[in-house]
């Protein structure tokens, strides 16, 4: 079977130093290559705006800012994204976003992020099939 996320070009956002380095490495072991890290919702909005981008992962808490604006702007571009939390509380508005609770293992970062692949990869297929 193919590794779904071999080359996906990964936005970490995280603000934490040594879990930064934790889920670069992860993410480095899955075959990724990471965008970033960015520890500020303007340093985010910046590489999203010169990058390509495949997938996110977002801290929710970002020192004294919340990575919802991170949030608004891959929706608007439909890139998948994965919100990362110490805390069960995210605003009502993003409440059904997709999220791992920390911590999280390495199992449980790269199963989500290979279901979020899949379905965005089905999802762009589809697009493209109906275009013909």
């Amino acid at each position: 079977m193919n590794n779904i996320l071999q080359d996906a070009r990964i936005l970490l956002v995280e603000d934490e130093m040594l879990i930064c380095l934790d889920i670069e490495f992860m993410l480095q072991e899955f075959g990724c290559k990471v965008v970033g890290p960015a520890a500020t919702v303007s340093k985010a909005l910046a590489l999203i705006d010169m990058e390509q981008i495949d997938l996110a992962v977002l801290d929710v808490n970002l020192g004294h800012e919340k990575s919802y604006p991170i949030v608004d702007r891959l929706t608007m571009l439909d890139i998948p994204f994965l919100l990362s939390t110490g805390y069960a509380e995210i605003d009502a508005t993003y409440d059904d976003c997709p999220r791992l609770q920390k911590p999280f293992s390495r199992t449980q970062l790269r199963d989500r992020l290979i279901r979020l692949r899949a379905v965005a990869l089905d999802e762009n297929g589809a697009k493209h099939d109906h275009q013909v």
